[in-house]
């Protein structure tokens, strides 16, 4: 084990290094480990920043997320965090300053904001303590306790029967443009996320196969996924497929089959059908995302069709018996079956087919 070079290290220096290492030795411990270890303890710069551990962790996660959900985590770092924590040394910072930080933004009323910004924080920390000094700890435990609870908003969806026939008829006297109407009268009948309904290109339809293939890269996926993932296969019933032979006159020559009015480029906004059902007196009762909850529900306790295909069909990934993901470009025949048979329910309901409750016998 060598002590450093002479003169630069004197014999009395050199001698008491030595005595130190042979102690250390007679004790269990390997000098030469422990120094090493030392070193690398004084690599880590222990005045580093919450800021810049923050984003040190946050550059190794954001290859794996997702562009949308990446710029999210950001943000709210640079919002809810930086701004009381940010610049102090992470290794200084009292469970009592993050809750401030925490309680500042509960102060704006967003509960589940500050829910996720006390997650954020926690990962940060988790990151950086293997890194830390033994009597460091994370200090993010327990102060969720100390947020106020809050209920998780659910997408508003019709799933009484009676009152889904009524929305259907209503969507069928909808006034609207042909465009935005046709996306409106598609969205109870595919219930696939908004996102990927208003951005369908023509590219992804066979309509003499009657499918839709949404790439991969489309899809709510992390980035892994979306890059190596399998495309969502979507059967479509025969009144999906009138329904887009109806307005492939109007957008069948561009790119996307429900493009915008002022721009033929871009696809209509999110707004688009939100604000239709809006108009028709639906808004505060079925949200366009909540079609896929109304879909699940009343398909399973009103058709009695398998939860599998629906979930499929939801591009859902659920896991078989045996614990392996489901495939989901398995069950085709069956979901073509499916969607057929929700189609003709909706046709029912829209048509006021009385829904007969079954009395139990005494």
């Amino acid at each position: 084990m060598a002590f450093g070079s002479y003169p630069d290290v004197s014999l009395t220096a050199a001698r008491k290094a030595r005595d130190a290492a042979r102690l250390q030795k007679s004790e269990g411990t390997d000098p030469v480990q422990a120094r090493k270890l030392e070193k690398l303890k004084t690599s880590r710069n222990t005045g580093d920043t919450f800021k810049a551990v923050a984003l040190e962790w946050y550059g190794k996660q954001a290859p794996q997320w997702s562009d949308s959900h990446a710029e999210r985590m950001r943000r709210q770092l640079e919002r809810d965090l930086f701004p009381w924590i940010g610049e102090r040394p992470i290794a200084q910072i009292h469970a009592m300053e993050l809750l401030a930080a925490l309680h500042k933004v509960e102060e704006r009323g967003a509960f589940e904001t500050a829910d996720r910004a006390l997650m954020l924080a926690r990962q940060v920390w988790e990151y950086w303590l293997p890194t830390a000094g033994v009597e460091q700890r994370n200090i993010t435990e327990g102060l969720k306790a100390r947020l106020t609870p809050y209920r998780g908003k659910s997408f508003a969806a019709v799933v009484e029967p009676k009152r889904f026939g009524d929305l259907m008829r209503a969507i069928r006297t909808y006034k609207g443009g042909p465009i935005v109407r046709t996306a409106l009268q598609l969205a109870p009948l595919l219930y696939q996320r908004p996102g990927n309904l208003r951005m369908m290109e023509w590219a992804e339809l066979d309509l003499d196969a009657a499918l839709w293939t949404i790439p991969s890269m489309k899809m709510k996926r992390r980035k892994e996924e979306k890059e190596n993932g399998e495309a969502h296969t979507v059967p479509l019933p025969v009144q999906a497929v009138a329904l887009l032979r109806s307005v492939q006159p109007l957008t069948g020559h561009g790119v996307y089959v429900f493009h915008g009015e002022r721009s033929h480029d871009r696809p209509i906004s999110d707004n688009s059908v939100r604000s239709a059902l809006y108009a028709l007196g639906f808004g505060k009762e079925q949200s366009w995302h909540g079609f896929r909850a109304s879909a699940r529900t009343m398909i399973v306790d009103e058709l009695n069709l398998d939860p599998l295909a629906i979930e499929a069909n939801l591009a859902h990934a659920v896991k078989d018996s045996n614990g392996r993901s489901y495939n989901r470009t398995q069950y085709l025949k069956q979901r073509f079956e499916m969607v057929q048979q929700w189609a003709d329910y909706l046709d029912k309901l829209a048509a006021g087919a009385e829904i007969i409750p079954f009395k139990a016998i005494a």
